[in-house]
């Protein structure tokens, strides 16, 4: 498939580079484990693309959302996983948005540094879903700290963070004038909050994703940890959904070139009535019709990078990328599965653990009729239906 140069090549050489030293063989290992691709989370951090973000004055690259989504990009199509680390580029964005200038001085450098790890954000709950104004985690004021209680589930790499952007309710529901305030969000040190007021339980999975159901019970937090102004932690959450969909759309293009380059490759190879099966229409246009969506897709996913690093509102167009990258990327893992016949079953070819971490996009981080909602509501002025 050709290969088509852009004004992010050098990034994309580099991190394919990095990514040659971890071949399918790496991650085949890591999957049937279920383990962490620690030495490959390191190699990043060591390159410091997981710092990408990061101001120059603390010790980052200084590049934007749009570069930050070529790098998540270029590690699915290369044959990896970024949900190991996708959540150190949005997580970061809050602090960076949002953080006061101590806190800044604090944690960013030593996450720059590769000191620290800023993984894990707690939002979800049973309760609630995505329906994230009825989130009943509360922390309460006291004594120059916060009191946490609650529960949250789904909670993503935990285990592997040092540090957790939580939001929880510092006013009930009942007291707010709209349900949309009321909450706040917190930094949690998790290396002194797990075992003194934090529990997690692993949930297992259809992928080899690490993600836990989290139990607060009077969890104090540093006064100082607040992020932001009390009481406004939901727009700040918000800002930062718009770059973590714009990065899982982009992962999403990297795994829909991914499926379209190995059934390409596969099609040319296999010969059945001494022909190869890319030789017959049935086999090709599936594989075309999966390659132009992804090509579209993408388009998409660059818009609204593009206005989000230019500080415009991107809502629209983080959801729509983040629709139709997950819907090519599925459509394109498909149509991979049926060309590889059987063998697309067989662990070795890799397509079948691909499979399972594409298809998770199509419910997180926001389900596909989430965004129809919002796309009816916000774009096309029709009544809302929740």
């Amino acid at each position: 498939m050709p290969d088509t140069r852009d004004e992010h090549q050098d990034i994309r050489d580099a991190v394919r580079d990095l990514c040659r030293q971890f071949p399918d063989a790496y991650f085949r290992k890591i999957d049937e484990q279920r383990g962490y691709p620690e030495a490959f989370v390191a190699a990043l951090i060591g390159a410091g693309w997981l710092a990408a973000m990061i101001p120059e004055e603390y010790g980052g690259s200084g590049l934007g959302l749009t570069a930050a989504s070529v790098i998540m990009e270029e590690i699915n199509r290369s044959g990896g996983n970024a949900a190991a680390v996708h959540g150190q580029m949005y997580n970061m964005g809050t602090l960076l948005r949002s953080g006061s200038p101590a806190q800044k001085a604090k944690y960013l450098p030593d996450i720059a540094a590769g000191k620290l790890r800023i993984q894990s954000m707690a939002v979800t709950e049973p309760g609630a879903g995505t329906d994230t104004t009825r989130i009943k985690t509360s922390a309460v004021r006291k004594d120059g700290r916060y009191v946490v209680n609650g529960q949250k589930v789904w909670i993503s790499r935990v285990q592997h963070s040092d540090l957790m952007v939580l939001l929880a309710r510092t006013t009930p529901l009942a007291e707010v004038q709209k349900k949309s305030e009321g909450m706040s969000i917190f930094i949690v040190d998790l290396r002194q909050a797990i075992g003194k007021g934090l529990r997690v339980q692993p949930i297992a999975n259809m992928v080899n994703h690490e993600t836990n159901e989290l139990f607060f019970d009077n969890l104090e937090i540093p006064e100082e940890n607040l992020i932001g102004e009390e009481g406004k932690g939901f727009k700040y959450i918000l800002e930062g959904l718009n770059a973590e969909r714009a990065l899982i759309a982009a992962e999403c293009i990297g795994d829909g070139y991914w499926f379209v380059e190995r059934a390409s490759r596969y099609a040319k190879d296999r010969v059945v009535f001494d022909r190869p099966i890319g030789q017959n229409q049935g086999v090709q246009f599936p594989i075309a019709d999966a390659f132009i969506e992804v090509e579209a897709a993408n388009l998409m996913r660059f818009k609204a990078c593009a206005l989000f690093d230019a500080q415009l509102p991107c809502g629209a167009e983080a959801n729509m990328a983040k629709y139709l990258a997950a819907k090519a990327s599925w459509e394109a893992a498909n149509v991979c599965l049926q060309t590889h016949g059987g063998f697309g079953f067989a662990s070795e070819y890799d397509v079948e653990r691909k499979f399972r971490e594409t298809r998770l996009y199509q419910v997180a981080p926001i389900s596909t009729n989430l965004i129809f909602s919002y796309v009816a509501e916000h774009l096309l002025g029709l009544p809302r239906s929740f």
